[in-house]
């Protein structure tokens, strides 16, 4: 299990809250796999990284919730998804 701590920070001074920091915890190592995956769909680097960590937050916890609702129900589209992305390398 790998431990990560998020920050988000407003660039803009009229955006409130200035930052946001958080810790969380995913079974796949999220940097090894943001670095390491191309840019593809006609997205920056930014945007492919923004995808990639969003995607593997978010997943995580229907991982961890997957008999609930509404986690159960989108599980079958993450994953689908999950191995679109992945038979674009």
């Amino acid at each position: 299990m790998h431990r990560y701590r998020i920050t988000v920070e407003a660039l803009d001074p009229a955006d409130s809250p200035k930052s946001l920091e958080f810790e969380v915890e995913n079974h796949d190592d999220i940097l090894a796999i943001a670095g390491r995956v191309p840019t593809r769909f006609e997205l920056t680097e930014d945007a492919t990284r923004s995808l990639v960590i969003g995607f593997k937050l978010f997943s995580e916890i229907v991982l961890k919730k997957r008999a609930e609702s509404p986690f159960a129900e989108v599980r079958p589209a993450l994953r689908e998804f999950a191995q679109s992305l992945k038979q674009q390398r």
